[in-house]
This record gives C-alpha cells, sequence and structure tokens, in this order.
C-alpha cells in the first residue's frame, strides 16, 4: 500500500519520427484532475516540451518530469478504434496502431485490481527494463516515487504529425530515448494502456497535486 497517493488510468503512446522528434502522448479517462491529455515531446536538437491543457497540470507534470519549456495549451484527443488524433497548440497527429500477439496480450490477463497494485509494478521492472528499456517504478522530481501497471500493449504501425507546421517526418523507433524523467517510452513505438500511481509528499487531493512545490 502506498500512502498520499494519485491514482491515473488511461493510454500512454510513445512514437518517434524520422526527423528525430519523438513524442510522448498521456491520454488519462480517469484521474485527480478529472480526465485530461498531455504531451511530451522532445526536439532533435534535445529540447524537451511539455504541453498541457491546464496551468495545475503542467505544474503538476512539471514537478515529476524535466523540461526546458512548458506550454498551455487545449489538448484534444480523438480516439476512433485503430485511428487517433492529436491537437496539442503547435503540435497535430495522427497514428494507428495494429494488433501484437506474444507478449503483447499477456497485460490483457491481468485482472485491474492486480495491475494497479505497485508492488505487481516492482516485481515486473526488472523484466521490462531488459525486454524494452523501461522502467515500470522509480523516483521522480520532488519527493515523488511512481509505479506504472500495463493493461494492454497495442504497436502503433503508422503516424502523421507536423510541429508548428512543419512535417516531421515518418514513423522510427523512440532513438534516442527520451529524457523527461527516470521512466521512458519503448524503443519500438506502442500504445499501452496503463494504471498509474502517483506516491505524493502530501495529502492525495487533487488540490494539493495541482499545487506543488518546484
Amino acid at each position: 500500500m502506498v500512502r498520499n497517493a494519485l491514482r491515473f488510468q488511461g493510454w500512454i503512446a510513445g512514437v518517434g519520427t524520422s526527423s528525430g522528434t519523438r513524442i510522448v502522448l498521456g491520454h488519462w479517462s480517469r484521474s485527480p484532475f478529472g480526465p485530461f491529455a498531455d504531451v511530451m515531446l522532445e526536439r532533435p536538437d534535445g529540447q524537451r516540451l511539455l504541453l498541457a491543457p491546464a496551468g495545475r497540470i503542467a505544474d503538476f507534470v512539471a514537478a515529476l518530469y524535466r523540461f526546458d519549456r512548458t506550454l498551455t495549451v487545449p489538448v484534444a484527443v480523438d480516439a476512433a478504434g485503430p485511428a487517433w488524433r492529436v491537437a496539442a497548440g503547435p503540435l497535430r497527429m495522427r497514428f494507428t496502431t495494429g494488433r501484437w500477439g506474444g507478449l503483447g496480450r499477456l497485460p490483457r490477463c491481468v485482472p485491474a485490481p492486480l495491475a494497479a497494485r505497485p508492488a505487481r509494478a516492482a516485481l515486473t521492472d526488472l523484466p521490462a527494463r531488459l525486454l524494452s528499456g523501461v522502467r515500470t517504478r522509480g523516483s521522480a522530481g520532488g519527493g515523488y516515487r511512481e509505479w506504472y501497471g500495463a493493461r494492454d500493449l497495442l504497436p502503433v504501425t503508422a503516424v502523421e504529425a507536423s510541429f508548428e507546421g512543419r512535417d516531421l517526418g515518418a514513423l522510427a523507433p523512440v532513438e534516442p530515448p527520451v529524457r523527461f524523467g527516470f521512466g521512458s517510452a519503448p524503443r519500438t513505438p506502442a500504445l499501452v494502456r496503463v494504471v498509474t500511481t502517483v506516491g505524493t509528499p502530501r495529502g492525495p487531493s487533487a488540490s494539493a497535486a495541482g499545487r506543488p512545490g518546484r
């Protein structure tokens, strides 16, 4: 059991582009802030950007991860089956997903209550690092800790994206790894359904979460 825990349920998509820009989308159906989406983007020159829909969300995410620039902009996600569309300030993105067999099916076998337990994330941390180079638990900024429990895993098969009106190129591996915090995204572009638990240094209310110290 994690004290002062905040829980987020939704999807994380990580894609690379042939221009060198890497994009991580968080699309949260349940959170202490209500439903929302945000985008973390790392450009070829290493600049890390956060695109968040509200100041309190931007403050919270920036307390967990590292960015060179933060923009508070509307972030809209339209998910229709395998086709996802994202509009976030200067970013426009459309990606499609396919199906994975084998290991990609394993998260679906895990009951939701078990997937949400930090203890399970601790057990899967080493296998996840060996198989995909990502971590399922770790220390974030500001005294926070995080645990990720995967519930589904789909490959991203194509992407069309532009930033400030400039085309970002075709789908590519997420390489080099993004540098927002302790976690990363799999090298192979993917969409993952997750339950994320954030252990906070203070109470678990959304109002407190929206005003963390930097």
